[in-house]
């Protein structure tokens, strides 16, 4: 029998979070003889050049380039040199995927999907290599307008197309997700890279984005409960095949996307105030809150799986009740409490639990659960070692916004020395007159800020930038 289907408890362990956390990589194409019929991969082990592959792969896609994005979206001229630096390793990384001879692998969506992913990244040099020469005369200014758009959007997009790459190539390198494992599969990992999604959306609102929140006019609930609700309409049509019978949580999956849109709909309606103003609500948090007691009640095959769905029940269950605390009681509905920029403390638990109820989730799949539980693995060690890589990606996201915001420029100005201008007022609005508020509308953008020269072009990441400072 091969390791795989016998598996050490270290073995099984490092595979299954390598798999939950980031992925594994895996190219088919090569040795295909060495595959029995039927079977996703042959039974030899992964060699050294796979793991330089999957490490570099990692580290390029995974750290590299995130970091140069946001040094691009402030101008800063490291921006190139580490843009630089992790397409080298990206490069090499990627003709290691072909040439390794261990385990071989069928025909698979992470080998297919790796093609796009190398085509975003030529794409994304090609336009950095235009906007460097910094030609904006006669016909090269048209294009260099579409280069600039290009180059941001592209740019922003790769951290998400990467991570759906790192995540298919666990998928392939265990092997899973075929067959009949296919629908729950995908709704573990959709459904789980939607919580960690919803996080960091969370943490990049709560430290950098609140002059972005004041220019819509509307209130963050507004926006949580619109993607809830369209959320829901999804699920309610989609849980169950229509016509046939129902079968297994079909009932219960189907319900619960019910509750979302029903619930999409109050939070949107209650996120307006009487004079049309932007007002918070609690609705988003209780829909977190409805949906993790539904999980922490869903019946499993395997009592290891039973006890993972239930902490993330429990973990979405926080999330959501924490959510509410802060919106109704620690922010008493304002935007931000915070004197110096920063959150208040209890705000960053919402997010970091969502962090960790993503992970959780997508460790939760039938084939994981049963790898786990036929190594003797624990849920308490499985569970543990799950949260840990929650707490590197909230580090993570933490500083890089940390990066964006000691970068950004004009810097945020001094604050007041007068009290009342510190003061949190109901709805998250001051007076017109009200120094927070001109404070706030120069703080922290999204969308990155634009160089002297290049004003109309904002969405570039690539320009200069007087500012170098990158602690």
């Amino acid at each position: 029998m091969d390791r795989f289907r016998n598996p050490t408890p270290s073995l099984a362990l490092s595979i299954g979070l390598i798999l939950s956390a980031k992925g594994a990589a895996a190219h088919g194409g090569d040795n295909m003889e060495k595959i029995v019929d039927g079977e996703a991969m042959s039974v030899d082990p992964i060699d050294s050049i796979l793991w330089i592959h999957i490490l570099l792969m990692m580290l390029s896609f995974g750290i590299i380039f995130p970091t140069g994005m946001v040094l691009g979206i402030v101008r800063n001229r490291w921006h190139v040199p580490v843009q630089v630096l992790g397409t080298a390793i990206a490069v090499v990384a990627y003709f290691l995927g072909h040439l390794h001879k261990g385990k071989a692998f069928a025909k698979n969506i992470h080998a297919g999907f790796s093609n796009w992913l190398m085509l975003m990244l030529g794409v994304q040099i090609v336009f950095g290599i235009y906007l460097k020469f910094h030609i904006t005369k006669g016909f090269h200014g048209k294009i260099r307008k579409v280069a600039v758009v290009g180059h941001g959007v592209v740019g922003k997009l790769m951290p998400v197309v990467a991570w759906v790459q790192m995540l298919f190539g666990g998928i392939t390198a265990l092997g899973y997700c075929r067959d009949d494992h296919l629908g729950q599969c995908l709704a573990h990992f959709i459904m789980g890279s939607a919580f960690i999604g919803y996080g960091i959306v969370l943490t990049i609102i709560m430290l950098v984005g609140q002059a972005w929140l004041k220019r819509t006019g509307r209130s963050q609930e507004f926006f949580d409960s619109l993607l809830i609700a369209a959320w829901g309409c999804v699920n309610t049509f989609t849980e169950h095949r229509w016509g046939g019978a129902w079968v297994a949580n079909d009932i219960q999956h189907t319900t619960m996307g019910v509750i979302w849109w029903c619930a999409g709909l109050a939070g949107i309606w209650l996120s307006r105030k009487r004079d049309g103003g932007p007002k918070r609500n609690f609705i988003p948090g209780f829909v977190i809150l409805i949906t993790g007691w539904a999980m922490s009640a869903h019946p499993q095959h395997l009592p290891l799986s039973t006890m993972v769905h239930t902490v993330f029940g429990y973990t979405l269950m926080a999330a959501g009740f924490t959510r509410i605390i802060e919106v109704s009681f620690v922010l008493r509905d304002a935007n931000t409490i915070s004197e110096d920029g920063d959150a208040n403390s209890f705000q960053y638990i919402p997010p970091f639990l969502l962090y960790a109820s993503g992970f959780l989730f997508m460790g939760a799949t039938e084939e994981q659960m049963q790898l786990i539980s036929d190594a003797g693995i624990t849920h308490v060690s499985y569970i543990l070692v799950l949260y840990s890589f929650a707490f590197l990606i909230f580090l993570f996201t933490n500083m890089l916004l940390h990066l964006y915001a000691v970068n950004s420029t004009p810097a945020v100005p001094p604050k007041d020395t007068d009290r009342t201008a510190r003061m949190p007022r109901m709805n998250g609005h001051t007076r017109a007159t009200d120094s927070r508020q001109i404070r706030d509308a120069e703080e922290f953008e999204l969308e990155g800020l634009m160089s002297g020269d290049e004003h109309p072009e904002s969405p570039s990441t690539l320009g200069k930038n007087n500012d170098t400072r990158v602690e």
